[in-house]
């Protein structure tokens, strides 16, 4: 039952992680699954004419670009293995060509084209003046109330179409152009794309937007148009359309759920959207086209919230409490709302219908409007195109006319998958299994094996990886009992971002249904640096803080470089069904907003500093 911390000395630890990963059966690629470019109508409103997708593409492989608002030459730090340009389904790429003379519209007689004229004179009227989000809340207005069952069936809940009559034309010449995009900057071993979109699901303003991506050909994906909310804003009649557009095409498809910590308690809920009880059939769909949730992003954090986990020091971590389109809504905490209440939610309806709707891996990823993939915190460009600049995180027309300001978002996150080899089937192939894992925009490296036998000395094996593999699962896998009754093992392995901070600690958190039916869960503190002890509650003291208010600078005299451990659940019960996943932290590091303070010469707005993180997808144990 003992606790096992190695800690490795800088040098030798880079050079060993670097030598151990090129001999890995699988590889470590990071990514960004949510971009959007112009093509979308709210990032187009919001000052984003210029980058498309093939913008991003070059932002996203190293390459300097032009930003589309600001007009400086911009570039990442460390270019991504993969990107999914995620644009919006309901009116793709139609604002864009509205707005430069190029859409495809039908004739809608005398008064139907005066309407349409005067509605694109209001949207560039708006654009020009920088009033998009005015206009965003009149195209898609949502009413500030909540809705208890079936909240698409909410009276005030109508979802109002421009005034531009049959936009088919203009989004399929779109797609067609975002598919051709894709294709031109796929390059397999190197850099992969997908072709994908958002289905924006937002009833009585509950975020419950999903990612959809296929990793197959052009061919396949110009044989549909994407479909949007516009069409349904069930998640169950968008699997029905990925099952059909699947036997028709050929086309493989994963759906993320967006961040959910503003989908107002229904992301995660114990009913369907439509207010009914879940089902082993309903479970089962949501599993095949649910395999993975996106837990972090430029909208905030949804691990958990201090309100749902009081005994967790580290819960309030980027915490936003801003819905999209209600001013004049408070923000309200709901169970379903964060994953890690999710997760156990999933393991209570598996108790009752034998099916765990809710047993999905996480990734992080931007959500970023501006065409630009940035999770770096000295590098990053803001939610909109038009929240770029220090000076214009201030704005007063804030989308939807909330509190919140251009410090109130989070510099997140990434996608880290763990793949055979960086092509299209080998990421998607690792979605379906759950091996991926969700940082807030580091690129620290994580490992995590479960078993019943797992040997310590493989930790400091060159084939770690390989002996992982053979003696228990990965993170995304399954734990069936075992007939001694043995408490699961983890061996686990964290290294830092070779371009980043040390490593402050990494922790176990388990969940679990105990013997009364409860919810349960608990943060193990199993690895973490310096000499610092566990007092009697398992608590650990901080690591420091070495960030300098002053200048916006640190230094890694704290933390450790890698931390391993082989541990082992001390409070197992065989008969109780539990979840494990790894929580990473890093050293306290500047946050954003502090880069913005010292640079305006001004006090920061939000936390100074951050401790950057890794989430991995869970492990779970069925009896």
């Amino acid at each position: 039952m003992g606790i096992y911390k190695h800690l490795v000395p800088g040098l030798l630890a880079a050079a060993i992680s670097s030598q151990v990963s090129a001999e890995e059966p699988t590889k470590l690629l990071f990514g960004d699954t949510h971009l959007h470019t112009s093509y979308s109508f709210d990032a187009y409103l919001n000052k984003n004419q210029t980058a498309d997708p093939d913008t991003a593409y070059r932002w996203a492989k190293g390459m300097p670009v032009i930003h589309p608002y600001n007009r400086a030459k911009v570039q990442i730090q460390t270019p991504l293995d993969f990107l999914v340009v995620a644009d919006h389904a309901e009116l793709m790429g139609v604002i864009r060509a509205v707005n430069n003379g190029t859409a495809e519209l039908e004739d809608m007689g005398l008064w139907g084209n005066f309407k349409r004229w005067l509605t694109t004179y209001v949207i560039n009227d708006a654009i020009e003046n920088e009033s998009g989000a005015k206009v965003f809340n009149e195209i898609l207005p949502r009413k500030p109330q909540q809705a208890t069952q079936d909240p698409v069936l909410n009276p005030d809940n109508e979802l109002p179409i421009p005034a531009f009559g049959d936009t088919t034309k203009t989004e399929t010449t779109a797609w067609k152009e975002i598919v051709d995009a894709a294709e031109r900057h796929n390059d397999p071993g190197t850099f992969t794309t997908f072709h994908g979109w958002e289905w924006s699901s937002i009833p009585v303003g509950a975020n419950l937007h999903r990612i959809v991506f296929t990793p197959d050909s052009a061919e396949q994906s110009k044989q549909f148009l994407p479909y949007g909310s516009d069409q349904s804003q069930y998640p169950e009649d968008l699997w029905t359309w990925l099952e059909e557009t699947q036997v028709r095409t050929g086309s493989r498809f994963v759906a993320i759920p967006h961040n959910s910590n503003i989908s107002k308690g229904f992301m995660y809920a114990e009913t369907t959207l439509k207010g009914a009880e879940i089902t082993p059939e309903y479970a089962k769909r949501r599993l095949k086209w649910e395999p993975v949730s996106e837990v972090t992003q430029i909208k905030g954090d949804s691990e958990t919230h201090p309100n749902l986990s009081p005994d967790d020091e580290f819960a309030d971590f980027e915490t936003y409490s801003y819905y999209i389109q209600q001013a004049s809504e408070d923000y309200r905490v709901a169970p379903a709302d964060y994953m890690r209440s999710g997760l156990k939610t999933g393991l209570a309806i598996e108790e009752k219908i034998g099916t765990n709707p809710y047993q999905f891996g996480v990734i992080g990823s931007t959500d970023s409007h501006s065409g630009l993939a940035s999770a770096e915190e000295d590098n990053f460009w803001g939610k909109f195109a038009r929240d770029s600049t220090p000076e214009t995180k201030v704005s007063k027309d804030k989308l939807g006319g909330s509190k919140n300001t251009g410090w109130s978002m989070a510099s997140s996150g990434l996608a880290a998958v763990w793949a055979k080899e960086n092509t299209r089937d080998a990421i998607f192939d690792a979605f379906q299994r759950k091996e991926v894992y969700a940082t807030t925009g580091t690129r620290l490296s994580v490992r995590v094996f479960g078993g019943w036998d797992m040997d310590e000395s493989s930790l400091s094996a060159d084939d770690f990886a390989e002996q992982g593999y053979q003696q228990g699962v990965p993170m995304g896998g399954t734990l069936s009992a075992n007939q001694e009754g043995k408490a699961p093992q983890f061996l686990i392995r964290a290294v830092k971002d070779p371009n980043d901070a040390n490593l402050d600690r990494v922790q176990v958190i388990k969940g679990w249904i105990d013997g009364n039916g409860e919810q349960r869960e608990k943060i193990f503190n199993v690895a973490w640096s310096g000499d610092r002890q566990l007092d009697s509650n398992g608590k650990l003291d901080a690591v420091g803080n070495t960030v300098n208010l002053e200048t916006a600078q640190y230094d890694n005299s704290i933390g450790a470089p890698e931390l391993t451990t082989r541990w082992q659940d001390p409070d197992f019960d065989p008969a109780q069904r539990a979840f494990y996943y790894v929580r990473v932290l890093q050293i306290p590091t500047p946050r954003h907003g502090l880069y913005d303070a010292v640079a305006l010469q001004q006090p920061q707005e939000g936390p100074a500093t951050i401790q950057e993180r890794a989430y991995t997808s869970p492990i779970w144990y069925k009896p």
